[in-house]
């Protein structure tokens, strides 16, 4: 009977142990594993996101001819709004170098843009995150901003040879400072992402807004970046806040800030990498 009750608890015995082996030993050792680990499992994402590529090319194969002149005509459209706002971004750029050498202001910190596709998505109640297919081998540094056409994605919490792991603005460990868009006084507002279940819209959390902003669903405001920090340009969009509720202290209010739905299920991401070393 007892060698049973042994045989019974073995597994649970062996198990304890290992998790106590881990917990002994060294952090240096720990970090390398962790990072082994993963340098051996990134060939496998990057060809499972690889292989998802390719199926969606023969997919997109089995559309009619009539389909094909459809969307190319709506992608010819899209162009040309595209070549428009080009011309206008140069323009904007040029006033803007113009009047910083007028009033001798600083110029805002330059990046370079690396596009780079998403391998695999991490999403849980304790983190959000995404890991893409760029890494080491591209120059991109741990902490730069990433971006997509809906605003900020996030920033680069680890980096591996060909992989690099994004931590989302939807993920609790995110915060960082805004504003309202259109606010004259530039006040900051404080920004974390929030508590987001796997398959619900991602929401976030804000903090010290101003007594005189008022917003509800029906009647929200814009939240983009305030520049704050060095670490996201100006002016990139956050969310919408649709509450904002006086806080326990009085002096500021509190609410829940609505992200980019397609935060989830974005595919193609660029990455902010700074031109000055040592700046991210």
């Amino acid at each position: 009977m007892p060698t049973k009750r042994f045989d019974q608890a073995r597994p649970f015995l062996t198990l304890g142990l290992v998790v106590a082996v881990w917990l002994l030993l060294p952090v240096v050792l720990k970090t390398f594993a962790r990072a082994s680990f993963f340098e051996l499992t990134a060939p496998v994402t990057i060809a499972a996101s690889r292989i998802r590529d390719l199926q969606e090319f023969w997919s997109l194969r089995l559309h009619s001819k009539s389909e094909l002149i459809e969307a190319g005509r709506d992608l010819a459209r899209l162009n040309s709004s595209y070549e428009m706002a080009v011309q206008q971004n140069a323009e904007l750029r040029t006033e803007i170098a113009r009047l910083e050498n007028v009033l001798r202001l600083p110029s805002f910190q330059e990046y370079r843009y690396e596009h780079a596709r998403v391998a695999r998505r991490d999403f849980s109640g304790w983190w959000q995150r995404i890991v893409i297919r760029k890494g080491r081998n591209f120059g991109i540094p741990v902490g730069a901003p990433v971006v997509f056409t809906g605003g900020v994605v996030g920033r680069v919490s680890e980096v591996h040879l060909t992989t690099s792991v994004v931590d989302l603005i939807s993920n609790p460990g995110v915060r960082l400072a805004g504003v309202i868009e259109g606010d004259p006084l530039g006040r900051p507002i404080s920004f974390q992402g929030g508590v987001n279940p796997t398959f619900a819209p991602p929401t976030g959390i804000v903090e010290f807004v101003p007594l005189d902003i008022i917003a509800t669903p029906q009647s929200p405001k814009r939240l983009v970046t305030s520049g704050l920090g060095g670490v996201f340009p100006p002016g990139l969009s956050l969310g919408t806040i649709t509450k904002a509720e006086l806080g326990s202290d009085g002096l500021f209010k509190s609410g829940e800030i609505k992200l980019d739905e397609r935060l989830g299920s974005v595919s193609e991401v660029t990455v902010l990498v700074p031109l000055t070393p040592g700046t991210d």
